[in-house]
């Protein structure tokens, strides 16, 4: 339902908690879109992480690892950016924070979306970080846009 809000023109109404991405298909050579829930910001190089909630075999996350080369779509902005992946430390930092803001859905809802359990201590949210993929998508610049 969230694509056909950005398909008119409505990514306005999610803010900065989804963002549509952009991606090329990497057996297809299509582009594909799926939204994602944004799970941190950092306004200093206006990147935006997200989580792979699925694994490592979510086929976005499999087609921006072979095809880093992305465009991003958070609100009414448009952004050409790279996709990197975060390291597992990186990661559990990540969600910890996320956990923090958003206690009764980390808690309750995406451990049993994603299939872990949790005891709700920050210990626990880093674990979990630890094992979901994440991936940060940093504006490209410059004359390779």
């Amino acid at each position: 339902m969230p694509i056909y809000a950005y398909r008119f023109g409505l990514g306005w109404l999610f803010g900065s908690r989804l963002l549509l991405l952009n991606h090329v298909g990497r057996v297809s050579g299509k582009r594909r879109r799926t939204v994602l829930e944004v799970v941190e910001h950092d306004t200093r190089d206006g990147s935006y992480v997200v989580a792979s909630g699925w694994g490592a075999g979510a086929s976005w996350y499999r087609n921006v690892v072979q095809q880093p080369q992305v465009m991003i779509q958070v609100g009414r902005q448009t952004i050409p950016a790279v996709a990197i992946t975060l390291p597992n430390d990186e990661g559990a930092d990540v969600f910890a924070e996320y956990a923090a803001r958003h206690r009764m859905l980390a808690r309750h809802l995406l451990p049993r979306l994603m299939g872990f359990s949790v005891d709700g201590s920050e210990a626990d949210f880093r674990e979990v970080g630890r094992r979901l993929p994440f991936v940060r998508f940093v504006p490209r610049t410059g004359s390779g846009q």
